[in-house]
């Protein structure tokens, strides 16, 4: 079954809509997003997508998440490179479309979203990098039971765990770029 979401153009908000908007983390997403940086050459492919006029991306999130805080920067500033026009699908309105692009059984955003143009899913990237998706992966694996008396502990270990991988600096949105650009080259 392919999943169309041309129906969702126009009701997102724009990524300057949303960082307007926001009402958690504002002072804390505005940080990444200034302190973004491109890594060596990859600015030129994002150049590159621009005269792709047949890719749209949606992202779901929502301010209070913390991998959208530090994830949802490095997106925007991928997609206004690369002229793909960009909208966010606050998760808790859009649960028809979350509950379509789960990680794990789990609704874990950000969820990025490419279609083309009559809105068929193309690909996806998200929640967070391979590297720091790994750790809840791992634990997920260990960890089924949301109710063992142990779970909160063990989570509470291993999102200290996916802080550490993504480091005190900006290292981590390189490899965001990176997968994305792996993403994008294939559609």
């Amino acid at each position: 079954m392919s999943v169309n979401l041309k129906d969702k153009f126009g009701t997102g908000k724009t990524p300057e809509q949303f960082m307007e908007g926001m009402t958690k983390n504002k002072e804390a997403f505005h940080d990444w997003y200034n302190r973004f940086s491109w890594p060596e050459g990859e600015q030129t492919f994002f150049q590159s997508l621009a005269n792709r006029n047949d890719l749209r991306c949606l992202i779901l999130a929502s301010d209070w998440c913390g991998d959208v805080v530090r994830n949802v920067p490095v997106v925007f500033r991928a997609m206004n490179e690369a002229g793909i026009t960009t909208e966010v699908l606050i998760m808790e309105d859009n649960l028809d479309v979350m509950d379509q692009f789960l990680t794990m059984g789990g609704r874990a955003i950000p969820v990025v979203i490419f279609t083309d143009a009559d809105g068929n899913v193309l690909g996806k990237w998200g929640p967070r990098p391979v590297h720091v998706q790994a750790i809840m992966t791992a634990f997920k694996e260990k960890n089924p039971d949301r109710n063992a008396p142990d779970y909160e502990e063990k989570i509470k270990e291993a999102r200290a765990k996916m802080l550490q991988e993504y480091g005190e600096d900006t290292g981590y949105q390189a490899v965001i770029i990176k997968e994305l650009h792996e993403t994008l080259a294939k559609l």
